[in-house]
C-alpha cells in the first residue's frame, strides 16, 4: 500500500499489477546467426552462392500454409500496403462482429524488412561464407485467439532464417485464469475496471511465467511456420518488449480527475534523472550515455507523462479517466540486474548481481524488479500529493531541537547551505542504497567528518533520516521523504514561478 491508496482508500475499487503486452521473439539456434548458417550449408553440402535458391523452397511452402489456415478457417487474407494502417485496430474492427471465441481471427500480410544473409567471397583467405544483411520479404501475421492467452499474433517472415515475433496480452491472460476460476470481472481494453476479489486476482497475476508459455509458444511455431521441421530445431524464445502496469482503479471518474492534475504537473517538476534512476534500481553517474528526461501528452484517452532512461519507460497516464495506471516498459531486460546464478570462465556457477538474461525463463524475476520500479513510482507521487502533511511536517523541521543541552537547528529550504543538503540525501542512489559520512563530504565541499556527523545527527533529531542497525548507512524515513517531495514542490512549483510572473508584471 502506498500513501494514495490509504488516503484515498474509500474511492478506489481495486489496486492489481499485471503484465501488459509482452513481444516474444523466436530464433533457430545455429541458424540466426551468419556463421552458423554458413556451417549449415557446408555440413549440408550446399554451395554459399546457392544460399538464395536453398531459401526459395521454404518461402514457397510458408505461403502455401498461409492460404491452407485462409481456406480451413473461412478467412481472405488480407494485404497491408500503407505501413501507417494500425494492424490492431483492423482486428479490433473483425472482432466487434466475429467475437471472442477462441480461433483463427484473421490473417495479414505485409512487406517489411527482415535480417537475412548474403554470399560473400574473401579473396584474401579464399573462403566463401554468410554475411549478415538486411533486406524485404512478405510476412504474414496471424491474429487468433487462444484458449489460454486470450488474443495474440504470430508474425512469420517468408525467408530465412524465419525470426518469428509473438505478441499477447497479460491482460487476456489473467481474462482467462479468472474465468477459469469463476471470479467474476469487467475487462475494457487491456483493463480491469472491476474484479470480485483483487487480491485472488494479483496471485492469479503473479503466475505468469516462462513455463507456463513455453510449451504453447512451441505449438505456435509448428503452426504457423512448419518450415522448422526441416532443420530439426526448436526456437529459443527471448523476451523482446515487455510492460508491466500497476492500475489503481477508481469508483467514479470526477475522484481521479480531482487528483490527477496535480499529480502529473508536479511530477513534470519534480522527477530528475537521479529520481528516474532510483524508481528503476539503478544508480546514476557521469559514465551514463544514454537519453533521459520526461515529456508530458495529450491524448484523445487521456494526459500522459513518461520518464525514459535509455531502453526503459515509466509512464503514468489515466485510463478511460478512471484508472490511474503506472507502467514500465523494457525493450531491454539485460538494462536490470538480479541475483542469480552465474557460470563462469572456470565452469564454477556462484550467484551475484549480474544481468538479466533475455529469455523467457526470466519473465519471473523480471515482473519482480518491475513491479519494484512501478512501486517507487508510486511512493514518490503520493508523497507529491500528500501537500498538507508535507507542509505540516515542513514546519516542524524549521523549528530548533534540543539533546542533551545541546541546540541543534531547525532546517531551512531557502538556506543555500540546507538546500545543497537536501538534494544531496535525495539523490536516486542514496534512496535505494543509503549513504553515509563520506557521500556528504564528498557531496557538501569543504565539511570535515565531525561537521558532517553532527549533521546527520540533526537530521536524525528532527526525523529526516534514519540509521540501520549494525551499520554506517542512513535512509530517508517516510517523513523525510515527505519534507523533501513538499519542499521542492512549493519552491519548484509554486514560489518560483509565482515570483517570476509577480517580477515580470
Amino acid at each position: 500500500m502506498c500513501l494514495i491508496t490509504e488516503r484515498y482508500a474509500p474511492q478506489i475499487s481495486g489496486v492489481l499489477s499485471c503484465f501488459d503486452r509482452i513481444v516474444i521473439q523466436g530464433t533457430l539456434p545455429g541458424l540466426c546467426y551468419a556463421d552458423g548458417m554458413t556451417g549449415y550449408l557446408h555440413s549440408h553440402e550446399i554451395r554459399i552462392f546457392d544460399y538464395p535458391r536453398f531459401a526459395e523452397p521454404f518461402r514457397d511452402e510458408l505461403r502455401e500454409n498461409a492460404e491452407k489456415l485462409a481456406a480451413e478457417n473461412d478467412i481472405e487474407i488480407e494485404f497491408v500496403r500503407n505501413h501507417e494502417i494500425r494492424k490492431e485496430e483492423l482486428i479490433q474492427q473483425i472482432l466487434k462482429k466475429r467475437g471472442d471465441r477462441p480461433g483463427l481471427v484473421h490473417i495479414l500480410s505485409a512487406m517489411e524488412s527482415c535480417p537475412t544473409y548474403k554470399p560473400w567471397y574473401d579473396k584474401k583467405n579464399n573462403k566463401a561464407y554468410l554475411k549478415p544483411d538486411q533486406g524485404r520479404c512478405l510476412h504474414y501475421y496471424f491474429y487468433f485467439i487462444d484458449a489460454d492467452l486470450g488474443l495474440c499474433y504470430v508474425r512469420v517472415p517468408t525467408w530465412c532464417p524465419f525470426r518469428l515475433q509473438i505478441y499477447f496480452n497479460g491482460h487476456s491472460w489473467l481474462a482467462v485464469q479468472l474465468r477459469k476460476k469463476g471470479i467474476q470481472f469487467t475487462l475494457i481494453d487491456n483493463a480491469f475496471t472491476a474484479i470480485d476479489g483483487w487480491d485472488k486476482a494479483q496471485l492469479l497475476a503473479d503466475q505468469l511465467n516462462g513455463r507456463a508459455i513455453h510449451k504453447l509458444l512451441n505449438r505456435f511455431a509448428r503452426r504457423f511456420c512448419p518450415v522448422i521441421r526441416h532443420f530439426g530445431l526448436e526456437y529459443h524464445w527471448s523476451l523482446m518488449q515487455t510492460e508491466y502496469a500497476t492500475d489503481i482503479v477508481f469508483l467514479h471518474q470526477s475522484e481521479l480527475q480531482d487528483i490527477y492534475g496535480t499529480l502529473t504537473r508536479t511530477a513534470i517538476h519534480t522527477v530528475k534523472p537521479d529520481n528516474i534512476a532510483t524508481f528503476l534500481g539503478r544508480k546514476l553517474n557521469g559514465n551514463y550515455q544514454d537519453e533521459m528526461g520526461n515529456d508530458f501528452h495529450i491524448r484523445i484517452e487521456g494526459t500522459r507523462i513518461k520518464h525514459h532512461m535509455g531502453p526503459v519507460l515509466i509512464k503514468m497516464y489515466d485510463k478511460f479517466h478512471l484508472i490511474l495506471r503506472i507502467e514500465t516498459t523494457t525493450n531491454d531486460v539485460s538494462f536490470f540486474k538480479h541475483y542469480r546464478e552465474v557460470e563462469q570462465r572456470d565452469g564454477t556457477r556462484i550467484v551475484k548481481w549480474a544481468e538479466m538474461k533475455k529469455g523467457i525463463y526470466s519473465l519471473g524475476p523480471l515482473r519482480q524488479v518491475l513491479a519494484a520500479a512501478n512501486r517507487r513510482y508510486l511512493e514518490f507521487i503520493s508523497a507529491i500529493d500528500d501537500s498538507s502533511a508535507g507542509i505540516r511536517y515542513l514546519n516542524k523541521i524549521s523549528r530548533t531541537v534540543f539533546d542533551n543541552d545541546h541546540a541543534y537547528r531547525g532546517f531551512n529550504f531557502f538556506d543555500d547551505e540546507d538546500q545543497a543538503l537536501f538534494e544531496t540525501i535525495a539523490r536516486g542512489e542514496f534512496n535505494i542504497r543509503g549513504f553515509q559520512n563520506k557521500h556528504l563530504r564528498q557531496h557538501l565541499r569543504g565539511k570535515t567528518g565531525t561537521q558532517a556527523s553532527r549533521i546527520l545527527k540533526r537530521l536524525r533529531l528532527h526525523g529526516l533520516v534514519k540509521k540501520i542497525a549494525g551499520t554506517y548507512r542512513y535512509y530517508l524515513t517516510k517523513v523525510g521523504r515527505l519534507v523533501l517531495a513538499a519542499g521542492f514542490r512549493l519552491k519548484q512549483v509554486l514560489l518560483v514561478p509565482e515570483l517570476a510572473r509577480e517580477t515580470a508584471e
